[in-house]
């Protein structure tokens, strides 16, 4: 009898994980995701992409004070001209916030925003969100749940494995000036089902040094990813892979785990 419950528990188990894939994970599957709109997104990283042929989500928001500096950040035409060139264009908050210091009202005040401002401008409404600074929250994730969201990356400097991380708490590396051989092991990790995801904000990124990418260290990125045939997508093409909503009805919310990078 124990030995029946048992089996039969390993075979519920297995049937709703084998629910979350809707095709296997193949190796070398990395995400490229871009935070914050810096200009350099649009002059310097959009053509990258489109010569290498990868996918990429720009996480965007309105960076205060300055995101009316041209020379700092992309405007909103800018922002659109990802779009049309098909990458997609997803939700970092209006200014930036910090979900956990905010109640349900500002956080959905502050996704709804950039929401309605891609909407007016023919932009899809998104179904991606990236929480700004890594700082994560119950109420952000009640609120993404609401709103019809897929997928919330964060941080933490591991590999996304669909069978143990929510959707809502997608792990990632960030790239920086100093830190390549912590991408290049990183890189290593895209195997035996696990998905890598890497953060990159300006390339370069003027207004904040500290998480600067230089041009020539991103364009060597994507030359080791083409030369060694790397699979290289945006966030929403997990639902490729994925199926978001039996892996949030699956898989519970851990909040134990790091999430900072």
């Amino acid at each position: 009898m124990k030995k029946t419950f048992l089996l039969l528990f390993c075979l519920i188990s297995f049937t709703g994980y084998s629910q979350i894939l809707k095709r296997p994970i193949p190796d070398k599957l990395v995400v490229l995701t871009f935070d914050d709109a810096p200009a350099s997104h649009y002059s310097v990283v959009a053509p990258l992409l489109k010569a290498y042929g990868f996918g990429a989500t720009f996480f965007v928001c309105e960076f205060p004070p300055n995101f009316s500096d041209s020379t700092k950040y992309m405007n909103w035409r800018q922002i659109r001209a990802l779009d049309q060139m098909g990458f997609e264009v997803a939700n970092h908050t209006r200014s930036h916030a910090h979900v956990n210091e905010l109640n349900r009202q500002q956080t959905t005040a502050q996704l709804a925003y950039i929401e309605d401002k891609c909407d007016s401008l023919g932009i899809p409404i998104p179904k991606s969100f990236a929480y700004p600074a890594y700082d994560i929250s119950k109420t952000c994730f009640e609120v993404l749940e609401e709103k019809g969201y897929d997928f919330a990356r964060a941080g933490g400097k591991r590999a996304y494995d669909p069978f143990k991380d929510h959707p809502y708490l997608l792990p990632s590396w960030a790239t920086k000036e100093d830190n390549k051989d912590e991408i290049m092991a990183a890189l290593q990790e895209a195997k035996a089902g696990k998905i890598v995801i890497l953060t990159i904000h300006g390339v370069p990124d003027i207004e904040h040094p500290w998480v600067n990418t230089p041009p020539s260290l991103f364009s060597g990125y994507l030359d080791y990813l083409k030369d060694n045939h790397y699979h290289v997508i945006s966030l929403s093409d997990l639902a490729q892979y994925i199926d978001p909503d039996e892996a949030k009805n699956s898989i519970a919310i851990d909040t134990s785990k790091p999430y900072k990078n």
